[in-house]
């Protein structure tokens, strides 16, 4: 299975993409939001497999987040959340091969299913 940063500074939604992602066995560093996401990604680049991100977070926004990671591991897949359409928009600036987007509110089954999708 995959091993997946996953940064959202919404405590509830973390716990519970967490827990979805982890029941279908994969690996989850939890982040509370994009610059601690980043600063994680910055000394484990080479053994995360995906990034899960809100987009809508302080400091270090979801795309920009997904788009230093890109530059630091290009195969590095990428699922961008959040509850406003407009800044899922936005995720077609980065420059992934494997990139997904789910709008929020969302069930357990379509985010494991769509992290699925990422990894292939």
């Amino acid at each position: 299975m995959a091993s997946i940063l996953l940064a959202d500074d919404d405590a509830s939604v973390r716990e519970l993409v967490r827990r979805a992602l982890a029941q279908d066995g994969h690996s989850v560093t939890v982040t509370e939001d994009g610059a601690e996401a980043l600063q994680h990604l910055s000394t484990n680049a080479a053994s995360i497999d995906v990034i899960v991100s809100d987009v809508n977070m302080p400091q270090v926004d979801g795309v920009t987040l997904a788009q230093k990671a890109v530059a630091l591991k290009p195969g590095i897949a990428v699922v961008l959340m959040s509850g406003f359409t407009d800044q899922l928009d936005r995720a077609s600036t980065i420059k992934a091969a494997r990139l997904a987007v789910i709008s929020k509110p969302f069930t357990l089954d379509q985010i494991k299913s769509k992290v699925r999708g990422v990894i292939g």
